[in-house]
């Protein structure tokens, strides 16, 4: 039995570590990953310090925010490698980059558009990497996209909860996580399509980042507080009265409709004079019974 183990457990141990990967994760340039990193660690320290944050807390928001959607995906699908253990990079650049942010943040603040493109370029490029691991695994299409959901706006989900307020992702605002769910769906698509996964990987990226720059164009924002139901009366009421103004008659449906009101003014006139009369007999007859009985 225990030669046995001994034989088996190596190669239990490689199908667990390797989770049925046919192929490797796609390979995306250290330079733009810790790029990413980085402006998810600049979002983070500047909300700390609107908080009135400590240095230790702005580092733990950094953390989170540019690392916290990996976790969670790796923490789910429980598969190869934790990126930020693996990554030797990452977790110093996140700490760095938020002991920077935290003591000298007039350098980062001036630079608020120059962010904001880099942060959808960030989430659009961590949605791919989520998206990317789940398919590299075998996982269904639906479960690649929620993995790549969870690592686009996982950390600022974290970080929103560690500050004791509900989640930016999921109130009312311009196209944010949706638009990292698109980027998600644009990559497995594509992956499935046999399309070269870095080709998925730009695609990705470039549909997200145009659906947020299209919803802060045209103000486009997520639905709330909404009832198709009540929409659907509203417009048929709407319809109903608008109708008599849009609605064209012929000339013949207006001269019947002309007869037909002087029909029924005659019909209201002749009940008049019939009424007057049998009045007029009612008080005649009164009248002369009164005379009856003075005689």
């Amino acid at each position: 039995m225990p030669a046995l183990l001994a034989i088996t457990a190596p190669a239990v141990a490689t199908v667990f570590a390797g989770g049925g990967a046919d192929y490797q994760m796609v390979p995306i340039p250290i330079g733009f990953e810790m790029a990413a990193v980085v402006i998810a660690s600049v979002t983070g320290a500047l909300t700390a310090r609107k908080q009135k944050l400590d240095l230790v807390g702005a580092i733990a928001l950094a953390v989170f925010c540019s690392l916290g959607g990996g976790l969670i995906r790796d923490v789910i699908l429980q598969v190869g490698s934790v990126y930020f253990l693996d990554q030797p990079l990452a977790l110093p650049s996140a700490v760095i980059t938020a002991a920077v942010t935290f003591m000298i943040p007039s350098l980062i603040e001036k630079q608020d558009r120059l962010i904001a493109v880099l942060d959808i370029f960030s989430v659009g490029l961590f949605a791919a990497t989520g998206a990317d691991k789940a398919y590299v695994y075998g996982f269904e299409p639906i479960i690649c996209v929620t993995m790549g959901f969870f690592t686009a706006v996982g950390g600022g989900m974290l970080r929103d909860i560690c500050l004791g307020r509900t989640p930016g992702i999921f109130q009312r605002s311009n196209l944010y996580a949706v638009a990292a769910i698109a980027g998600a769906i644009a990559y497995v698509l594509l992956a499935d399509m046999g399309i070269d996964h870095i080709i998925a990987v730009i695609v990705c990226v470039a549909t997200t980042m145009l659906l947020r720059f299209i919803s802060l164009a045209y103000d486009i924002k997520s639905p709330a507080d909404m009832d198709i139901a009540e929409a659907i009366h509203r417009s048929r009421r709407k319809m109903r009265a608008t109708r008599p103004e849009t609605t064209t008659r012929s000339p013949e449906e207006l001269e019947g409709r002309r007869e037909r009101v002087q029909a029924d003014i005659e019909r209201r006139r002749h009940r008049e004079r019939r009424k007057a009369a049998l009045d007029r007999l009612q008080r005649h007859r009164k009248a002369r019974a009164h005379r009856k009985l003075d005689l």
